[in-house]
């Protein structure tokens, strides 16, 4: 079966929708989607690969129901870019306290206890050009916590 175009999306009967299990949010977030897709704010995958991350954050975000962090997520898992560090990420947070602040494992975690932004970027310019490696190891700080937690 084939995906649905963006402008089947529009032309779609809310009804429609809502039997596929879309909330009227989801319903609105797609529909945006589908008319950003259409006017070109949202570039082809194409376009992307050339784009800079900070202009694809730019142009993504202005979809209704993306923001910074679904964005950071793409940049990373499916564009596969090496530098990205989303430092409002819940799991990287939890992840650079266990590593470089003074949370344990078996700490119950309060939002007292997690990094702010400047903080990771300052460590962070160590890593670049490799924020998105450094992420990955800061979400296995979080793994690793858990079994050592279970223990």
């Amino acid at each position: 079966m084939a995906h649905p175009s963006a402008q089947h999306l529009l032309d779609c009967p809310n009804e429609q929708l809502r039997l596929a299990g879309l909330s009227h949010n989801k319903a609105l977030a797609v529909r945006d989607l589908a008319a950003k897709t259409l006017d070109g704010t949202v570039p082809t995958l194409a376009r992307i690969r050339k784009m800079s991350d900070a202009a694809i954050i730019e142009h993504l975000t202005q979809v209704r129901g993306i923001g910074q962090w679904t964005v950071e997520m793409f940049l990373i898992f499916r564009m596969g870019r090496p530098d990205i560090l989303p430092v409002n990420d819940y799991g990287v947070r939890k992840g650079f306290a266990l590593t470089f602040g003074k949370l344990k494992a078996a700490d119950k975690v309060t939002p007292a206890d997690l990094p702010k932004p400047a903080e990771m970027e300052a460590r962070a310019k160590k890593w670049h050009p490799w924020c998105s490696v450094a992420s990955g190891y800061l979400w296995r700080a979080c793994d690793l916590a858990a079994v050592e937690k279970q223990k």
